[in-house]
This record gives C-alpha cells, structure tokens and sequence, in this order.
C-alpha cells in the first residue's frame, strides 16, 4: 500500500505526526513562529479520534507544569513554543530533567535578545545544548533540516526521552516551522491503555496500583550526599546517551579539504554552498549535527585530521561554533559565519566567507 504524501509547514507536520504516534497530551501556548503547532491541533480535534489531550494554557509556565504532571504520570506529552515562550519554560524543564521524566519540547526559534524579532534565527543554541534552566543537566536535542525530519523527530524524541526517561527537544528554526514540503506522516497508532503505560512506566504516579508502594516524583533531596548520588546518577546516563545516541549526517566528506558545519536550515544552505564551491574547484564536504545534543565531536575531529579549516555556519553571533573548536582541540583552524536579525544568508555570502576567512 502506497504511502499517502501531503504538502504541509513545518509546523504542521510536528502537530500531525503527534496525532499519528499516539500522543496523550498536548499544552502549550500560541507564539510566532509556532503557532500553526496548537493551530493544527485545535483544526484536527484529535480528542474526537484518538483521545489526545489538547489545551492552550494560560501561559507558558502553565503549560511546561502540565507536561510535567503528564510525564509523572506516565504519559506522552509534549509542548511547543517558540524561543521568549521557551525562556519562561527553563524552570519546568530544569524540574522535568531533575526528576527524570520523559517528555518532548519543541522550539521553533526566533531572534533575539529580548523580543527580537519574529523571523528566524539559531541563537538558542547556547540554551538548549548548556542547560538554559538551573543545575547540571541535559537535553536530548534534534535539529531538523526539513520538514519531513519535523515529523519524523516526533517519533524519535519521544523513543529517545522514554529510553532515557529524559527530556527530548526538537530545535528547530524559523525557517523549517514554516516552510512547506511534501512529508510522508507515519501511520496511526492507538494511544496505550492505562495498563499499557504502568508496564513501560512503572515509576508513574498513576494511583492505580495496590500492589507497591506509591511512587514519589521529585527533584528535591535535602541531605547532600544523596542529593550528589542522585546527580551523580544523571550524569552516568547522560555519559550513556552520548556514547550511543550521537547522529550526524556527512555530505562529499570523503576527499574534502574544507569542511561546513551546520545544522537546520543552515545546512541546507550550506549544501548548496559546498555544491558551488566544489563547481570552482574547491573541495569542501558538509557535516550535519542531527543531534546537537549529544555533539558529534567525535566525526568532526576525525575530519579534522583531512581538512585545512572548518566553517561553522549559523543564523546566529557564533554559538555551536565553540563546540565544534572544542571538538578538533586547536588541529585546525575553526572560523564563524553568520547573519543576524533573522537575515538569512544566500549560498554564494558562505562561500565568499569560506574563500576570506580559510583559503584567502
């Protein structure tokens, strides 16, 4: 049976492949770029066929507590926004990540500082992958590069946060929320029943059970050796998810003397810089970070070993690109290319950068 393709936003595509996956619950709260996420929901009426959760609360603190008494119960739930709403929401998720729950966030980021503006931009980088709420933890984070990774990357962030029983978030841009393209949406699944989420979750708080004790949900410990096994702990998990979670893709990497990284729709830029530069000779390959947490240091100082420099390229003032000269530890020269204010670059002002600042 041939797969029905549609044509849809970005933005679409995240609230349709919830639906199809079984998702329990949905809160969130309308901000641009994201709002045709609560939109599309509130057009599906998913309640009516699946049973779906979907509420726009009152704000945004409002809605990361309702993901976070969702996932203590056990279920899938997630919550959408857009970089100011995420702001407001680094409490809850610092809550979340310390209490262990799994969960899916999604950012469709805009500009700042501030308000900044509504159009697209990758400055939330430092935020999602450095831990933007208090203490020491992390998230899962998925950059997708077009909109059929949108619907894809729900499915896989909510395997990923329920494996791990932490946070998954989906950092995306402007620019992929509200494009359209033809996605291929995943086939309809049944939410589980009640007995269904205390076999896979049976660290839930449902109430439902009399034959154990009750499960008590924190991230509170008042004596401090506990309070440091406990971080301990996390940090033994979050060794575990970068040790076997790390994606990445590599384009014409294989004879290259120059390398782009980039993630979102930066690297769908950079793709067609990299395809011009190579037309005038000059060999250069692409590396994708799927996961920007956890980074593919590992893939990028192994091509550092081949390449005279790397570009980083980003709709930002120069976030990831730290990460990636952590990542070849000084072997090479690292050099930033971006634009602000929600300006996105053309092709050809990435390879004048990649000629100015590595080949001169």
């Amino acid at each position: 049976m041939a797969k029905e393709v549609v044509l849809m936003k970005g933005n679409e595509a995240i609230a349709r492949a919830a639906i199809r996956i079984g998702v329990d619950g949905y809160f969130g709260y309308p901000i641009t770029p994201q709002s045709e996420v609560l939109e599309t929901l509130a057009e599906e009426k998913p309640w009516e066929t699946t049973g779906m959760v979907v509420i726009q609360a009152e704000s945004e603190v409002a809605a990361i507590n309702m993901v976070y008494g969702g996932a203590g119960a056990g279920k899938m739930v997630m919550t959408s926004s857009s970089s100011p709403g995420v702001s407001l929401k680094q409490e809850g998720i610092s809550y979340i990540a310390g209490a262990e729950l799994p969960c899916l966030i999604v950012n469709v980021m805009r500009g700042g500082p501030g308000l900044g503006t509504i159009q697209p931009s990758q400055a939330d980088y430092f935020q999602t992958v450095k831990g933007g709420g208090h203490g020491d933890y992390r998230l899962i984070a998925l950059a997708p590069a077009s909109v059929q990774e949108m619907a894809d990357f729900v499915g896989l962030g909510f395997e990923l946060a329920f494996k791990y029983r932490n946070p998954a978030i989906i950092l995306a841009d402007g620019v992929i929320g509200q494009m359209m393209e033809k996605v291929i949406l995943p086939e309809q699944k049944k939410r589980l029943t009640d007995e269904e989420v205390l076999a896979r979750c049976p660290w839930a708080a449902t109430g439902k059970n009399k034959n154990r004790k009750p499960n008590i949900i924190t991230s509170l410990e008042l004596d401090p050796a506990e309070m440091e096994k406990r971080n301990i702990n996390l940090q033994k998990k979050y060794a575990e998810i970068q040790e076997n979670e790390v994606r990445f893709e590599e384009v014409e990497c294989e004879d290259a003397e120059y390398l782009i990284v980039a993630f979102g729709s930066s690297a769908r830029i950079a793709q067609k810089a990299m395809e011009t530069a190579r037309a005038e000779g000059i060999k250069v390959g692409l590396l994708r970070p799927i996961t920007l947490w956890p980074f593919p240091s590992k893939a990028i100082a192994e091509r550092a070993k081949q390449v005279k420099g790397i570009l980083s390229v980003e709709l930002n003032a120069g976030q990831m690109v730290e990460d990636v000269r952590l990542a070849v530890e000084c072997k090479v020269p690292v050099e930033y290319f971006g634009r602000l204010g929600g300006i996105v670059p053309d092709p050809d002002e990435v390879v004048a950068a990649l000629k100015e600042k590595l080949i001169k």
